[in-house]
């Protein structure tokens, strides 16, 4: 068999189902949007059993869990940069990305686009965005497409086109006319591409189709627990006796006790005869139960979505800083999502990659309310001689102070080799010398020793009389 027969009869394995053939669920619902999970998808009826599809707006938890993406990208502004010759990088301010990462259309700010273009990618698994390029082939718009009015096309060749909608102004724009662009003008940021929506793997899925079964479980409850509390009649007391009484008796003790606890009287105190007590109703265990189902449901949303609870505010074990906080996220979820969008823009400029050019999301930003733990870093990045207390004043938006413009370390901070050429320390000075000795003194009552000393003190003092005389 050649080699087109066999990619031919492999990739017919691949290609959607026809109407009316069956294929397993979950089923995606291109034109309300949403996706049916396998229990529900499997009744025609499905509507008329009261299911409603699963969307990203179905659940409070997957809109925490989405809100908290895309609120945070947004919140991180985006630069071009490029490796220098000194091994460093420079930021470029010049280039077509460098404007867009500014300026994305005349109706959006950065912001904007980035909220609503993660958004989209949690919510559908997929973003798509019309790039207009100037007279001079760059770039110079970028417009946000409605994912579920958007699709890739394979053509007959293997070239990759774009069918895009969604976007009022560019229909305002193009008169209506449907928009088919070739690859090299689209942004499409995608996840995993995990089942077979055609064509694969061009079509990414959101996070929502792992967890659609607990957020199914988390629907179902919020609207059972509505629909009981709306119906229930739950009394927060019962009047009990061993009588028994006739339903006019019955009435005539419940208009006694509404009488005197009730309405104008409420807080009066009834006085109860006939044997009757007072018993409270009692909640049984079922609303404890079902808030931990819930929770538990929650955490599973939360998992899938790979959202740390302490950043929905949901509890978890206590981090020591905000900063700790934010680093486990960006290691995980958030990292891989900033560098996901990074990656895209890099494709769709055609940057040479990391780390010779790139674009590169500053998460510093995330700690702008956490200044004790940024000054901290700061300081020890200045005394390390990483950074020049210049960068670090331009960081806090401080301007510079003279001298400031190259790093600086201490002094007893040297490297191995000139460890050795340092003189050795001077030694301790010797101790001065002790002076002679004098003669010891004569013992008292020592008479001949007394006379001894004296006859010598006489010679001494006639040997030096005669010297002066001769001299």
């Amino acid at each position: 068999m050649s080699t087109h027969g066999w990619l031919s009869r492999l990739a017919n394995r691949f290609v959607r189902k026809g109407e009316g053939e069956y294929h397993p669920g979950p089923w995606y619902l291109p034109i309300t949007g949403g996706w049916l999970p396998v229990g529900v998808g499997e009744s025609l009826n499905w509507w008329q059993r009261g299911y409603d599809p699963v969307s990203g707006g179905a659940s409070a938890m997957v809109e925490a869990c989405v809100s908290a993406y895309a609120q945070t990208v947004a919140m991180c502004p985006g630069d071009h940069w490029r490796l220098n010759k000194k091994g460093g990088r420079d930021r470029v301010t010049t280039s077509a990305l460098a404007r867009i990462l500014r300026h994305p259309n005349d109706y959006q700010s950065i912001s904007d686009f980035l909220l609503n273009a993660t958004r989209s990618l949690y919510c559908d698994g997929n973003t798509y965005a019309l790039a207009l390029r100037n007279d001079r082939y760059e770039i110079d718009e970028l417009h946000l497409m409605d994912p579920s009015l958007s699709q890739p096309l394979l053509a007959t060749t293997g070239d990759i086109f774009y069918q895009l909608g969604g976007n009022d102004i560019i229909s305002k724009r193009t008169n209506g006319e449907p928009l088919i662009v070739p690859q090299r003008d689209v942004l499409h940021i995608r996840l995993h591409t995990r089942r077979n929506r055609f064509p694969v793997p061009l079509v990414g899925e959101s996070p929502i189709i792992a967890a659609y079964e607990d957020i199914g479980v988390s629907t179902a409850i919020s609207r059972q627990q509505a629909s009981f509390y709306l119906n229930e009649a739950r009394p927060s007391a019962v009047l009990s006796t061993d009588l028994v009484l006739d339903k006019d008796q019955v009435q005539a003790l419940r208009d006694r006790w509404n009488d005197q606890a009730k309405g104008l009287h409420q807080g009066g105190t009834p006085i109860l005869t006939a044997g009757l007590k007072v018993q409270p109703w009692a909640v049984g265990g079922k609303d404890a139960a079902t808030a931990d189902i819930l929770k538990l449901s929650n955490e599973h949303i939360a998992l899938a979505f790979r959202v740390p609870l302490q950043i929905l505010g949901l509890g978890g074990t206590n981090y020591a800083s905000t900063e700790l906080l934010m680093q486990s996220w960006i290691a995980s979820g958030l990292g891989f999502c900033l560098n996901h969008i990074e990656e895209a823009f890099g494709v769709l400029f055609m940057l040479k990659g990391q780390p010779d050019e790139y674009v590169e999301f500053d998460t510093a930003a995330l700690l702008r309310s956490a200044l004790k733990d940024r000054i901290e870093a700061l300081a020890r990045g200045v005394q390390g001689g990483i950074y020049a207390p210049n960068e670090a004043r331009q960081a806090e938006g401080l301007n510079g102070v003279p001298y400031g413009d190259e790093p600086r370390v201490q002094q007893q901070v040297v490297p191995l080799s000139a460890a050795g050429k340092i003189p050795a320390a001077p030694g301790p000075e010797a101790p001065p010398s002790a002076p002679p000795t004098p003669a010891p003194p004569p013992e008292k009552g020592n008479r001949d020793a007394v006379q001894r000393a004296v006859k010598q003190l006489r010679d001494n003092a006639n040997r030096i009389g005669k010297r002066r005389v001769s001299g």
